[in-house]
């Protein structure tokens, strides 16, 4: 009798929770619940730019699955919860970097494989132009000089998991040995797939205009056009039918010459054009560095490597009288602690890609692009794009 007594006296002096503090135990319950899943399952992600085309389209929005490849712990677990890097409206940084975790990763369904379309961290994401933020630091310091950029700009720099997501197709995994001939990609010797919405740039001469409703039939983007004459990106699976026109006199694939490294702008990775005369039609051969991989370096090489034993695998690099250092000791070779990756679009004339900012490490990697849930235009919705997944869409 007594336990019961007192049983039921605690029971009727307990409160009841207001409306307001249960309203505020639902939010922060749905808040942590969102961003477990955002960090170790699936998150939303939208394409802002044609770099895919026509696999996938500006404005389709898709989630990424994070199990597909093992989802990476936090790096800078301490952040604003459901957004990336920025905060909203007042646009300053969403995460601290007083605490800063190594780079792990659980247990995945898979390894990326060939020819997967992966979203990842931009590599030369980690310095950012205040003014400018859609400009490459590394490529403006090239053009420019690293003086002129550091007096025209702000500068701020991220951690690995805060740099901008990106979204390519992986053309070459650890151990690949890619070239590009005549603006087609061959891997281990052999040609690449060609998908029939990827997209390619052609100089179209013609004996009038081409009418809009041709051009919007055909998904031709026109980069170009002046005196009957059109610079389109045509998806593979219409250049036939582009090509039978009426108006159309004669039909020329672009492509930059081998040897040909143009301007500064133009320049691909690894922007030494002294020893790579490479372009983004003629490219190569090279091979995608591979964890305990050891290769040779040398003066003439070493611009290929830079970029991975500084920026991503965390040595410090010296070039002194024609001769390498690696903390301090002189060194012949370098054997790689990472894999790396090359990433390209579908839309290879549209697209900055490995070819100009070279190798994405393994802890780069975000996740598999894994089906769309929503699309639209300015026309409206794009019905037969609903709830498609990538596989689907790129055939």
């Amino acid at each position: 009798m007594r336990l019961a007594f007192w049983k039921k006296k605690e029971e009727t002096t307990k409160k009841k929770k207001s409306v307001g503090r249960e309203w505020l135990d639902a939010a922060v319950f749905a808040i942590v619940a969102a961003t477990l899943i955002r960090t170790f399952l699936v998150e939303a992600y939208t394409i802002p730019t044609g770099s895919m085309e026509g696999s996938l389209l500006v404005s389709d929005y898709l989630f990424v699955s994070k199990l597909a490849y093992g989802p990476r712990v936090p790096m800078t677990p301490l952040s604003v919860p459901l957004v990336h890097n920025s905060l909203p409206i007042t646009g300053g940084k969403s995460y601290t970097e007083a605490v800063k975790w190594g780079y792990h990763r659980w247990w995945g369904f898979g390894n990326i494989q060939r020819y997967d379309v992966v979203v990842f961290n931009f590599p030369h994401g980690d310095t950012v132009l205040v003014e400018d933020q859609n400009a490459d630091y590394h490529t403006k310091i090239i053009e420019q000089g690293r003086s002129s950029v550091l007096a025209q700009y702000n500068i701020i720099t991220r951690p690995t998991d805060k740099k901008d997501n990106y979204i390519k197709r992986c053309v070459g995994t650890p151990g690949d040995v890619l070239q590009i001939k005549d603006a087609i990609l061959y891997v281990n010797g052999q040609p690449a797939p060609v998908y029939p919405h990827s997209k390619r740039l052609y100089q179209v001469i013609t004996n009038g205009i081409i009418p809009d409703e041709s051009l919007a039939d055909y998904h031709a983007d026109i980069a170009a056009a002046g005196n009957n004459m059109y610079y389109l990106h045509i998806e593979n699976k219409f250049v036939n039918d582009v090509q039978k026109l009426p108006q159309v006199i004669r039909f020329i694939p672009l492509v930059k010459l081998a040897g040909d490294v143009g301007s500064i702008n133009e320049w691909t990775f690894p922007q030494d054009t002294a020893n790579f005369k490479w372009n983004l039609d003629n490219f190569g051969p090279m091979t995608v560095p591979k964890k305990g991989m050891t290769v040779p370096i040398a003066a003439n090489n070493i611009a290929l490597y830079r970029n991975i034993i500084e920026m991503y695998e965390g040595n410090k690099l010296e070039e002194r009288e024609g001769k390498i250092f690696i903390n301090g000791i002189e060194a012949n070779n370098y054997t790689f602690k990472m894999d790396y990756y090359w990433m390209m679009g579908d839309n290879r004339h549209n697209s900055l890609d490995s070819r100009f900012w070279g190798f994405v490490p393994e802890d780069h990697m975000v996740g598999k692009a894994w089906f769309v849930w929503l699309s639209y235009s300015s026309d409206g919705l794009r019905w037969g794009r609903l709830l498609r997944s990538v596989k689907a869409l790129e055939k």
